[in-house]
């Protein structure tokens, strides 16, 4: 009889549900996907509903469940630093302590509602911290690994390190709150003026147009940084143990004015302190790389926890590290921790073998909902939506490549959602790298974000070292490692010093223009035969028409949305966008054959979503 184990995170952060049967993950979404709630924290009903649905199952069927951390041992953390911080966190300990006293402390009961009072077995607590690690290992292609967790913060660590082998993990080393590298992150997200837990790709973003000028203050006077990575943090310049701000007045001293207003204008001050936090972190991880490998012995390191979505750092930690190879858990935020609770309880618990796949085990990380052709044609019938059926992949994928060849943006949509933050081929908007003017119309007309974020790039696998400086070979599905351009791509000398801060993004950087950063740099996904299927086609049309092997690939939303989920949530966010073509599956859609939605009901759409 098959087992089922369904792993749950919730009321922290982007709550998500997973379902692992007999080892295997078959199942696994975030809640804001279904709930349309960006980063929504509630208890993930809809991502359970979705994942017991789509193996069969009721909850009466599950043989486990399991939470991805301690509850109690967090509540312990809350009142020993309101404690200590005494009487100075009492406005944050009274917005708090309700929530805590009304549902995070009764989890159990919490999750038994949620299931309908049919599942009656014992509920598995683990670690926060073994869930992020067990996300990393468990579906890694590495039958032994080093393992590196570095997030805000769990129950007390907000990092730490061991050894997987085989179906067993040990953690052995961890730092501890409120000395963490993610909050020290998101501290200055906050500074610069971006929301904590969704404005830190916005400050990554941002880091190239700065100077690292306050590197050294920040090392001077904030932090205490070893050898080994571990550090300690001078607390008088932040304001997240006691108050309801990240940072406090010394750190404005410090950086002669106060934090960035949201939405304000973006200074040379708000540029160089991105560089510089930037530089810092991808310091501090490349320490923590270096003394976990001399320490382990490992030839491969798998990464989870918040901080391994910074990708820039990844990639360095990848070419300058000491490690063959890295792994990095796709939804490496609190959302994969349903994944690692799961397989912790079959491996770690149950003791059941595990067999590495030599891709990994992730499956593409396209682990949420998929949609029938033919309930798509019913919804579109249904609202009288025109559209253009194919009859095979081939002749989709070459009519969709003169599209994107001529300029159009096209909305992609196919097979199963991902589980994660990154778009990789599934719910995507799709433009053409080659065009100076790409970034910009996206970003101002599709995503009505911010100007200088930038676009990531899908290539064929088998061509990544052609355009960017990466070993042949090199796999990146997931899109978590930065890469430089290849200098025979390069359209600008490297020391170009007329243009600075924003004036940079004008300025065409390479062959590709539309996602090379200014410092000549990509946030790269590898596509190849075996995880992406008829996105990996698309690619092959586009590259035998162009001669260009790579499409801009970005999330298929608008900003403060979550990505799409439904044939609905995509068709709506076309039409309210300036997106040219919407692709469901087989069936292609032109914007000027679109019936068209009234200007108020596009304005109101996209006013629901409040800017992250």
């Amino acid at each position: 009889m098959s087992k089922a184990i369904l792993g749950i995170s919730a009321f922290y952060h982007d709550s998500a549900a997973a379902l692992i049967v007999d080892g295997e993950i078959v199942a696994a979404a975030q809640e804001e996907r279904f709930s349309r709630v960006k980063h929504d924290h509630r208890l993930p009903l809809q991502a359970i509903e979705y994942c017991l649905d789509h193996a069969g199952l009721k909850p009466e069927d599950l043989a486990h469940v399991g939470f991805y951390d301690k509850p109690l041992l967090k509540f312990e953390r809350l009142l020993e630093t309101y404690l200590a911080y005494a009487p100075r966190g009492f406005p944050s300990f009274l917005k708090a302590i309700p929530l805590w006293l009304k549902q995070k402390l009764y989890i159990p009961r919490e999750i038994q509602r949620g299931l309908g009072g049919a599942y009656r077995k014992r509920l598995v607590f683990t670690e926060h911290h073994e869930s992020h690690a067990a996300s990393a290992f468990f579906p890694s292609p590495f039958e032994e690994a080093a393992v590196l967790t570095m997030d805000g913060v769990g129950e007390w660590a907000t990092a730490s390190f061991g050894v997987g082998r085989g179906n067993r993990l040990e953690l052995s080393h961890e730092l501890h709150f409120p000395h963490s590298l993610g909050l020290l992150y998101s501290a200055f997200t906050y500074f610069c003026g971006f929301r904590v837990n969704s404005g830190e790709y916005k400050l990554m973003g941002l880091a190239p147009y700065g100077e690292p000028r306050y590197a050294d203050l920040i090392l001077t006077n904030i932090l205490d940084v070893k050898d080994d990575g571990s550090f300690r943090m001078d607390m008088s310049y932040f304001n997240y143990c006691q108050g309801l701000t990240m940072t406090s007045g010394k750190m404005e001293q410090l950086f002669n004015g106060p934090p960035r207003s949201a939405e304000g204008p973006l200074t040379a001050r708000e540029m160089d302190i991105a560089a510089s936090i930037q530089q810092v972190t991808e310091e501090i991880v490349l320490r923590m790389g270096r003394h976990v490998h001399a320490k382990t012995g490992m030839r491969n390191l798998c990464l989870a926890g918040g901080v391994a979505l910074n990708c820039v750092a990844n990639g360095r930690l990848l070419r300058e590290g000491p490690f063959d190879d890295i792994w990095i858990q796709p939804a490496a935020g609190d959302a994969g921790g349903a994944i690692g609770v799961a397989l912790f309880i079959w491996h770690q618990l149950l003791d059941r073998e595990r067999h590495p796949k030599s891709s990994d085990s992730q499956s593409g990380s396209l682990l949420g909902p998929r949609f029938a052709e033919v309930d798509i044609q019913h919804y579109l019938d249904g609202i009288g939506a025109p559209y253009t059926a194919y009859d095979d992949d081939d002749s989709l994928c070459a009519a969709v490549a003169d599209e994107l060849a001529t300029g159009k943006v096209v909305g992609w949509f196919q097979d199963r959602m991902e589980f994660g933050p990154r778009a990789l081929g599934a719910r995507s908007i799709l433009g053409d790298a080659r065009r100076e003017d790409m970034q910009s119309v996206m970003n101002m007309k599709i995503k009505y974000r911010e100007s200088f974020r930038p676009f990531a790039p899908s290539i064929l696998e088998e061509r990544a070292a052609d355009y960017f400086e990466m070993l042949p070979g090199t796999q990146s599905p997931y899109m978590l490692h930065v890469a430089p351009i290849s200098a025979s791509k390069r359209s600008l000398a490297i020391d170009d010093e007329e243009h600075v801060g924003l004036d940079r993004l004008q300025q065409p950087h390479s062959e590709i223009p539309a996602v090379t950063h200014v410092d000549y740099s990509a946030r790269v996904q590898t596509v190849d035969p075996i995880r992406h299927g008829r996105y990996r086609t698309l690619l092959e049309h586009f590259d035998a028409k162009t001669g260009c092997p790579i499409l801009i690939n970005t999330s298929f939303n608008i900003r403060g949305e979550p990505i799409v989920c439904t044939p609905q949530d995509a068709y709506r966010c076309f039409l309210a966008t300036e997106m040219d073509c919407l692709v469901l599956e087989k069936l292609v859609l032109h914007r000027h054959d679109q019936p068209q939605m009234k200007t108020q009901d596009v304005e109101r759409y996209k006013a629901q979503f409040k800017p992250d």
